[in-house]
């Protein structure tokens, strides 16, 4: 398992050209190697015309914490799937934090978890994803 530093490295280097995280407003935190924290205010330009977060951007905050989450040791990792289950609705104003695990990662593929709570630590949506790793391409020499 890559340590905290390469995972933390790799995020750096992934944040710095991330233009549709910083235009959310997402945050990143690395927790521990295959593990990541990101965390979005709900704001005005997000939600529909009942001040409800749009669940393509709920999507977006826990796929965010996914591809930090797989891409912590080095290698190049993409979606392969994933799937996302909103359990209840996220409103203007809430502060939502999605937390991804690794269930399981091998050569070239791995799976994980992501729970997506809000500030009163309800549990909003649950995502799955599968990543693929592209073997050949290191996240850390694209800097």
């Amino acid at each position: 398992m890559a340590d905290l530093e390469t995972a933390r490295g790799c995020a750096e280097t992934m944040y710095a050209n991330d233009r549709a995280s910083k235009a959310l407003g997402i945050e990143i935190d690395i927790p521990a190697a295959g593990e990541a924290v990101a965390t979005m205010t709900v704001r005005d330009d997000m939600v529909n015309g009942f001040d409800v977060l749009h669940g393509g951007l709920t999507f977006a905050l826990a796929d965010t914490a996914f591809a930090f989450a797989c891409n912590a040791y080095g290698v190049l990792s993409f979606a392969a799937a994933a799937q996302i289950e909103f359990l209840r609705p996220a409103m203007l104003g809430d502060v939502l934090t999605a937390t991804a695990t690794e269930d399981h990662r091998g050569r070239r593929n791995g799976y994980y978890s992501v729970e997506v709570r809000n500030q009163r630590d309800e549990l909003v949506a649950l995502f799955r994803g599968r990543s693929a790793a592209k073997s050949d391409t290191s996240i850390l020499e694209k800097t």
